[in-house]
This record gives structure tokens, sequence and C-alpha cells, in this order.
């Protein structure tokens, strides 16, 4: 990808789960341990890679029906229990976050975790100093894609969602709610994009690690 064609941007918003930290394995636990409550088929890890994308409250409903939020609460008691304790970050993302915040880039976190465990999580890891605004599900009146926790994410930055702010994350839910914001949609995943995988939300950048990510905006 050609750097000049891309303007510095003023402001970059992350996705959390598996943009940031490896949450993998944490989310399967809790989904499954909740799944044999509520007597539904357990996900593998891939399937679990594959399905979870959207917030509580829009996919809870469709796996458990009229039990959903049952459901959402004993999810959650585990998550809880589990979630700090096993925080990992991904490699160079504490260096990324650090790099760009020196640049004087406003920085913020969008996500579908709910936005106390998101908070406490940045906390954890000492990582809340980078960001400006740490949205997560429930906080905005919708949850992504909608654009709403984008707005919410911007707001006190002075900076405008448009072309100079970049939306990264690790699924096609980030891309979309980056283009449902007219922002730049990023991708940052170890696997490069399938022929196909992302069609009508494609994103303008790609990167494997956010090494890759930081030295790029060094460059521009």
């Amino acid at each position: 990808m050609n750097a000049p064609a891309f303007a510095h941007p003023k402001a970059i918003i992350f996705d959390w789960d598996n943009t940031l930290v490896d949450s993998w394995v944490v989310i399967q636990d809790a989904l499954n341990t909740t799944f044999r409550q509520f007597d539904v088929p357990e996900w593998t890890f891939e399937e679990t890679k594959t399905r979870v994308a959207k917030s509580m409250r829009d996919s809870f409903p469709e796996i458990f029906g009229d039990q959903w939020e049952a459901a959402g609460k004993a999810f959650y008691a585990h998550f809880e229990s589990i979630h700090l304790e096993r925080l990992t970050p991904l490699l160079g993302a504490a260096e990324m976050l650090a790099q760009l915040d020196a640049r004087g880039i406003y920085l913020g976190v969008v996500s579908n975790k709910t936005g106390n465990l998101l908070r406490a999580e940045a906390q954890q890891l000492g990582w809340d100093r980078h960001f400006g605004q740490i949205i997560g599900a429930m906080d905005a009146p919708r949850d992504k894609p909608a654009a709403d926790p984008v707005f919410m994410a911007l707001d006190g930055s002075q900076v405008a969602p448009g072309a100079d702010v970049w939306f990264v994350g690790d699924a096609r839910v980030d891309l979309e709610c980056a283009l449902n914001s007219g922002c730049t949609p990023v991708l940052i995943r170890p696997e490069a994009p399938l022929p196909g995988e992302f069609e009508g939300a494609l994103p303008a950048l790609y990167f494997d690690a956010p090494q890759g990510l930081s030295n790029f905006v060094k460059n521009l």
C-alpha cells in the first residue's frame, strides 16, 4: 500500500478483544460454561472465533431466546471471575499505543464488551492513560456496527468522524462500524484477508501485527 495516499490520522479508535488483547480462550470458557447451564451445544474454538462479534444485547437473544437475559447474567458471572487474571496483551500492542500516544494522536476504544469490564481491563494493563474515551457495549444507544459508540469515543477530542479517523479492528463488524461512521476501516490480525471475505466492507489498510500499524503511521 502506498503511504502517501493516506493522511496522518488525527484519531485512531481501536476495537479491544483480539485487536489489543487476546481474549478468545476466556470468551470461549465463559460461553461454553453458559451453554452447558442452558443446554445449548458448546462451540469449538474455531466456532467461537467465527461467531463472536456482536454485543450481548444483539447476539444472545438469537442464541438463548427469551432466556437471554438470564444467560447474560450467567456469562458475566463466570467471565468476571476469570478475565483479569487471564488478561493477555497482544504482542506489540503496548508499544504501539505508547508510540501513537507520544505522536499526539487521539486514541479511543469502541468494543462490544460491556463497558465496566472493558474499562477494568484497560486499567489493569495501565492502558487507560492512553485513551480519551473507552466505550463498551450498552454505553451508547446502539452498539457496533452502529456509529453511535464512535461518536461517543470522539467526544471531547475536537476531532470529527472522517477519513482522518481510523477505526482499527480484527473483524467485519469493526470495518462496518468504520464505514457507518465515515471513518477509515483498518484491519489488524495475523491472517491476511481472504478473497471475498470482506465484500462490501473492505479494509483500506491491513496490518498483521500492531507494530506494522505504528511503523506505517510513523512513515506518513
